[in-house]
């Protein structure tokens, strides 16, 4: 009985966390914030500092951001290398859980890698070159993750045992 319990709260806290990734990019997805302007923020990216509390949010975050990239018109490289970046970052995450100020650099790292080449190459009204492109993302995923993530994390740590119960 325990087992099925334990599996069904897994569910429950990935579903949750997809939805709040996929409403937090709508959000900014609305106001402009997310699309292909030179720094891109999406407060979604936060959220990506949660598998430090449970491994429930990596299917969560990957999830949420397949259906973000969905939902908002990417093109399909974007589609399938935006979540396996995401995905990367939050197993990432996951395996520094140990670290807690290192939680950010994971998603931050695989984005800001991996990101740049989708742009460049799956959007054909993208001029800029790789090095700009490094740039520009690396800036956004340290605001969206380095500092938001990390601002979530931190207001998250005192109350993770009422929270995270798995």
């Amino acid at each position: 009985m325990m087992k099925k319990s334990t599996t069904v709260l897994y569910l429950t806290y990935a579903g949750i966390i997809a939805a709040l990734y996929v409403a937090l990019t709508w959000f900014t997805f609305l106001f402009g914030l997310s699309g292909m302007g030179a720094i891109q923020l999406r407060l979604s990216e936060a959220l990506c500092v949660l598998p430090y509390f449970t491994a429930a949010a990596v299917p969560g975050v990957t999830v949420g951001c397949l259906l973000s990239n969905i939902l908002t018109g990417a093109a399909l490289p974007d589609i399938i290398f935006g979540t396996l970046a995401t995905f990367l970052g939050a197993v990432g995450t996951r395996k520094l859980r140990r670290y807690r100020f290192l939680a950010a650099v994971p998603p931050i790292v695989s984005n800001t890698l991996i990101i740049p080449f989708v742009i460049r190459y799956a959007y054909t009204d993208v001029t800029e070159g790789l090095p700009f492109l490094f740039l520009t993302v690396g800036i956004g995923e340290i605001i969206s993750i380095g500092v938001f993530g990390t601002l979530l994390l931190l207001s998250l740590q005192k109350h993770r045992k009422q929270i995270f119960r798995i």
